[in-house]
């Protein structure tokens, strides 16, 4: 109970609390409980219709396998010294890892503003920094179990293991990290369903399919090549590559300096986005 003249509280047994200092919570610096919930519940939207986030992606990459190998696969030489079967597996691998991190926040804030029920996120006790980590967790582990299930097809269907399983992990989760929280951040801005899309189909696709997916960036004009150097998710791409098959465009270790980068400023935008309550609150 609070004591309406000093502001004091009083606890079960009659003593008497200090006030809490302004801006400080009951629970703590963190609050715990609702951190879980807010991960557990991402993470269940998509363990949910495992069908449609997991399943499909996985057939996805699959068919592009089948497709490039049936029609360049046999014309094509090698890159990078092997076959290019082999060399577009990373970064189909990739690919499909940032689609589905962005594919998760973004559906999940987008639907919840559309629905009207983005209050039953906004309305507990959570601050911007922990509403940020939730939505993370959802996108990271879902971009995780894609990239473990599309690996165990990759060795099952071409006899392709990682050569640096430890440089794969840390580039999915960079790349899962950076496009959940682009996903965010699109998530907040758009305002309907059709302004998601238009983001994802001339902004995320783009970006993913121009980073080297599917060629090595030393075929392309000096221009593109230029352009394509300033695209980060080429070198989220580039390092998968390397952990897959030992062979990469460009440095490993200044992939990851790009991707730790990339993953702290697009999370200090959604951060901040969070705290203001940006395009959030009516």
């Amino acid at each position: 109970m609070r004591d309406t003249m000093t502001g004091a509280r009083t606890g079960r047994e009659g003593a008497v609390e200090a006030p809490r200092p302004h801006g400080t919570r009951r629970f703590g610096r963190v609050n715990w409980l609702g951190l879980y919930t807010l991960c557990q519940r991402e993470i269940l939207r998509f363990t949910n219709v495992w069908t449609q986030t997991l399943l499909a992606p996985l057939v996805t990459a699959g068919l592009f396998i089948v497709i490039f190998t049936i029609a360049i696969g046999p014309s094509r030489g090698d890159v990078m010294g092997v076959p290019f079967t082999t060399f577009i597996a990373p970064g189909i691998l990739m690919m499909t890892v940032i689609q589905n991190a962005f594919a998760n926040t973004s559906s999940s804030i987008v639907i919840a503003k559309v629905q009207g029920n983005i209050v039953d996120t906004l309305m507990p006790p959570l601050s911007g920094g922990e509403m940020v980590i939730g939505y993370l967790a959802g996108g990271i582990a879902r971009g995780l179990v894609v990239a473990v299930a599309i690996t165990a097809g990759f060795w099952l269907a071409i006899g392709l293991v990682p050569e640096h399983p430890l440089v794969v992990l840390v580039f999915v989760l960079l790349g899962a990290a950076f496009l959940a929280g682009l996903g965010m951040v699109a998530g907040i801005f758009a305002e309907k369903f059709d302004q998601m899309a238009a983001i994802t189909n001339f902004i995320v696709t783009p970006l993913a399919f121009l980073s080297g997916t599917f060629y090595s960036v030393e075929a392309l004009p000096p221009v593109m090549y230029e352009i394509t150097h300033l695209n980060p998710i080429f070198y989220l791409i580039d390092g998968a590559r390397y952990g897959m098959i030992g062979q990469s465009d460009s440095s490993p270790w200044l992939g990851f300096v790009v991707g730790v980068v990339s993953v702290a400023a697009i999370t200090v935008l959604a951060w901040s986005m969070f705290r203001r309550g940006y395009r959030l609150k009516a």
